[in-house]
């Protein structure tokens, strides 16, 4: 006889959900003998109405945090006049009711460690409802398994901004800013956050820095997907990076497959045209090269994500196991149009990207890394007289992906239009640091192997394809 699968247990019902009503009463107690102090501390912290179990102790936070934001004085009979006026003394227990909370706290000194309780009860309960909403999800099963996990996974995330950090010293601040310095009088560079590998790009940025978005946009074909490889080989692969240290990199790929991405890697690292690969025209020389050229990549601690029709939340979801098991550096997402945020997907193309775009620039914060953020141009450019240069308000669907990024890269080349004057320089590139909340915009030139797809440092001043010294747009970086 088979056995039978035993049902798990579902949530009892007889369970209280964590509160404590002494440290509630603590909370309200103190507010009334010093507002002006405990309701700031409680707002810094992060009660809110919702943090109280009781019903009552909510509605009279909701009223003290309402006084103290009116300016009105707060204390036993103000408090009591109010819910007077709104015909809730009575029902709230009167005159027992507020004397008894001040009664239960002969000083207002320990709010501190009343509101931690308060908030650490009102996390286990939020805790406990994600759970039986992932179990109902669960038993639902009306999505996929990887859906419903990355939406758990999300749902557990919000609970931690409850949290609140503590302002920290000033004095420390000082210190963590001459630490670093330092550090660039020690090493005489300035860069700060993690090399690209273009020297002029590194020079304006200081590197791609922790917790920052960087949109990367462009018209199609002008090589965006490129340049992104290109800054991911040079960040795995350890060049410019402190004593040539490798750093993982993340790559979500919504538009190529994995297969192709790593075949024109391995084809731009060991520069050879793809076309000889696909046609079969393969010489011993291009095959050493990519042999060569497979065996360096193959120690690159990149990480490639080829899943078409990324939620975003599933992104971000998948982006946290990477940085929690592979500590990664960067994180290169190609591209941004190509993702869904379905909460938003009925309230139009705008709305949406322009919650996938603040989604984005929240991974980069919580996880303390540099986002990569690859994006279409809106036609605007070509419609235009001044040989197509893109401007930030062509970032196509949403002018919020211009305000949430922290670096916007402008990406442009000259041979591809004919009216260019420098249409005849089949290798510039021009990558415009068109926004640096944090630094310097500027021009910075590039070299741009097209049979290869590979980018390369431009020498300043010369152009590399007559010899002879050249200004160039907007001069250097």
């Amino acid at each position: 006889m088979a056995a039978q699968a035993t049902p798990p247990a579902g949530p009892r019902s007889d369970r209280i959900p964590p509160y404590s009503e002494e440290a509630e009463r603590g909370v309200l107690g103190a507010a009334l003998l010093d507002a002006a102090r405990v309701v700031d501390l409680a707002v810094e912290s992060g009660v809110s109405p919702e943090s109280f179990y009781i019903r009552a102790h909510q509605e009279l936070y909701e009223l003290l945090l309402k006084m103290t934001q009116e300016g009105r004085p707060v204390d036993l009979l103000t408090v009591g006049e109010r819910l007077r006026v709104l015909g809730r003394f009575e029902d709230l227990g009167g005159h027992a009711f507020l004397e008894g909370m001040v009664d239960s706290t002969p000083t207002a000194a320990h709010a501190e460690y009343y509101l931690n309780i308060v908030r650490q009860k009102q996390i286990l309960r939020n805790i406990i409802a994600r759970a039986i909403e992932a179990q109902e999800s669960c038993f639902g099963a009306e999505e996929d398994a990887d859906i419903i996990l990355g939406k758990t996974e999300q749902a557990f995330f919000d609970i931690t901004e409850l949290q609140r950090t503590a302002i920290r010293p000033w004095p420390d601040l000082i210190k963590t800013a001459m630490e670093e310095i330092e550090t660039i009088f020690q090493e005489k560079k300035g860069i700060t956050g993690v090399p690209t590998g273009y020297h002029d790009l590194d020079d304006v940025l200081q590197g791609l820095q922790a917790g920052d978005m960087i949109v990367l946009a462009a018209r199609p074909s002008m090589g965006k997907t490129s340049l992104a490889l290109n800054i991911a080989e040079n960040v795995a692969l350890g060049v410019d990076q402190p004593n040539n240290e490798p750093k993982p990199v993340a790559v979500f790929s919504l538009e190529m497959s994995k297969e192709q991405l790593v075949r024109r890697m391995i084809c731009c690292r060991g520069q050879v045209p793809s076309h000889k690969l696909t046609g079969g025209y393969l010489s011993k020389d291009l095959h050493g090269r990519l042999m060569q050229a497979a065996s360096e990549l193959r120690k690159a601690p990149i990480y490639l994500d080829d899943t078409a029709g990324l939620e975003v939340l599933e992104l971000r979801s998948r982006a946290r196991r990477m940085k929690r098991k592979h500590n990664i550096s960067l994180i290169v997402v190609d591209y941004l149009q190509m993702l869904h945020y379905p909460q938003f997907g009925k309230e139009g193309r705008q709305l949406e990207t322009a919650a996938i775009s603040g989604a984005l620039k929240a991974m980069a914060k919580e996880l303390k890394v540099p986002v990569l953020v690859l994006s279409q141009l809106s036609r605007a450019p070509e419609q235009r007289s001044d040989s197509a240069k893109p401007r930030l308000s062509d970032l196509r669907d949403s002018g919020a992906i211009e305000q949430d990024a922290d670096v916007v890269l402008l990406l442009r080349r000259p041979a591809r239009y004919e009216e260019d004057p420098q249409h005849e320089d089949r290798r510039l590139a021009y990558l415009e640091v068109a926004k640096h909340r944090n630094g310097r915009t500027g021009m910075v030139e590039l070299n741009f192997e097209e049979e290869l797809t590979r980018f390369e440092n431009r020498a300043r001043g010369v152009d590399r394809d007559t010899g002879f010294g050249g200004g160039g747009e907007g001069g250097g970086s």
